[in-house]
This record gives C-alpha cells, sequence and structure tokens, in this order.
C-alpha cells in the first residue's frame, strides 16, 4: 500500500483534503486512466466517489419502493389490527 493519493472534496462550499490509502495497481489503472482521459488522478477519484454515493442512493430508494405491492394484505385491516394493539 502506498498513501499517494489525495482527495479533494466540496463541503458547504469549502474545499477539504483527505488521504486515500490504495494499493500500487491502483495507483497504475488510474494513471492509465487519467492520461487517456486527460484528467487528474483526483478527479478521477472524486468521479467515482460521487458515481458510488448515486448508486447506492438510488438502490436504498427502490428497494423500498412496493414494499407492499406482493403482500397479500389488506393496507387498511393491517392498519387497524396494528393500532388494535396499542
Amino acid at each position: 500500500m502506498i498513501y499517494d493519493t489525495d482527495i479533494w472534496y466540496q463541503l458547504r462550499g469549502q474545499i477539504m483534503r483527505r488521504l486515500v490509502d490504495i494499493n500500487d495497481a491502483q495507483i497504475r489503472a488510474l494513471d492509465e486512466l487519467s492520461q487517456s482521459q486527460r484528467r487528474s488522478r483526483a478527479a478521477l477519484i472524486r468521479n467515482a466517489i460521487d458515481d458510488f454515493i448515486a448508486k447506492h442512493r438510488q438502490n436504498k430508494a427502490a428497494s423500498a419502493f412496493g414494499l407492499w405491492g406482493e403482500q397479500k394484505v389488506d393496507g387498511l385491516a393491517y392498519q387497524e389490527r396494528v393500532r388494535g394493539e396499542w
């Protein structure tokens, strides 16, 4: 492992610097992408983090959508039963 890559990201209008531990193979792959895309390693990493966050936020919302769709329970009957337990 090397401790070579710094990430800059923006938080409330301020850019903050963070260290990220990545291995040699990841550095080489980032260098290749950096040269082919003419972008800095930090820019590639920021983009990857943004993509990761967006993907996982969407999955959370998508997994909750339609939870009752496959249930054979009447929603009103369930609500009344649960409230009756109070």
